[in-house]
């Protein structure tokens, strides 16, 4: 890649739903990121300005995440993706790329199948391919705890994900343990909403360019990989290494892949 490294940049935006946080780097053609759960626009903190560095890269935290409103439930991809509409609508982007990593890449996708000929690419890394198989698997507890009054919770918190992460990577633990806390009372209903969503009814109106993207490490989405590819008829590439947190443990690579795929679909 190249290009200097941009000034990271914050703002809010109005939507029916309440404010919607966003981070920004660079100008030129959108690329809009989307997190996985329970995380926030933080899960790009390194990745951001490497893509802002060749294009205008946005990394919103998903509606109930983050610093954006935390409406009532129900959480659905659906609603997820309503508010990712509004933010568009308020940045007044016209043409865009869309990545998303676990959830964010449902989101992505539902934003692909809405608005086709608005979507220069799609890139969906770990992204969960919804089945039946994968609604009988149940509830998704790795989040999930139980508050206490000795704040022991907190640890229980960074035990649950301590395996995804190599020594020398806390510094991304602790990003995600903040981020789990914002929204300790639902922290899994980002899980519970892929469960629900209706994939089979959208997969074919996405028509945009699609790389699907995984960890080899990251056991909980590779086995998607081959039934995304099947179901899109997309490509496939696995990275070189890392985990569920991939994004934080290799920002280079992820990063050279999402402006190199952006970039084969500019307009």
């Amino acid at each position: 890649m190249t290009g200097t490294v941009p000034a990271l940049r914050k703002g809010y935006a109005d939507s029916p739903f309440g404010q919607l946080h966003y981070a920004e780097c660079g100008t030129g053609e959108p690329v809009l990121l989307f997190h996985q759960t329970p995380r926030s626009w933080t899960e790009y903190l390194r990745v951001l300005p490497l893509v802002g560095a060749e294009f205008h890269a946005i990394a919103m935290d998903t509606l109930g995440f983050g610093a954006s409103a935390k409406p009532e439930g129900p959480h659905s991809i659906e609603r997820y993706a309503d508010a990712a509409e509004a933010l568009i609508q308020a940045l007044e982007l016209d043409r865009y790329h869309l990545v998303g990593h676990h959830t964010g890449g449902l989101v992505a996708l539902e934003l692909a199948a809405r608005h086709r000929t608005r979507t220069a690419s799609l890139l969906l890394s770990a992204t969960p391919y919804v089945d039946e198989e994968k609604r009988r698997g149940g509830g998704h507890a790795v989040d999930h705890v139980i508050p206490r009054p000795d704040g022991s919770h907190l640890l229980d918190l960074w035990n649950h994900r301590r395996e995804f992460y190599r020594p020398g990577e806390e510094a991304a633990l602790n990003r995600y343990v903040i981020d789990a806390l914002t929204v300790l009372d639902h922290v899994t209903e980002g899980h519970a909403a892929v469960r629900r969503y209706a994939m089979a009814e959208r997969l074919p109106l996405v028509t945009a360019r699609t790389l699907a993207v995984c960890a080899p490490g990251d056991h909980f989405a590779l086995p998607s990989l081959t039934k995304l590819a099947a179901a899109l008829a997309c490509e496939t590439r696995l990275l070189s290494g890392g985990h569920t947190p991939v994004p934080e443990q290799l920002p280079e690579e992820f990063a050279r892949t999402v402006v190199e795929w952006a970039a084969a679909g500019r307009g």
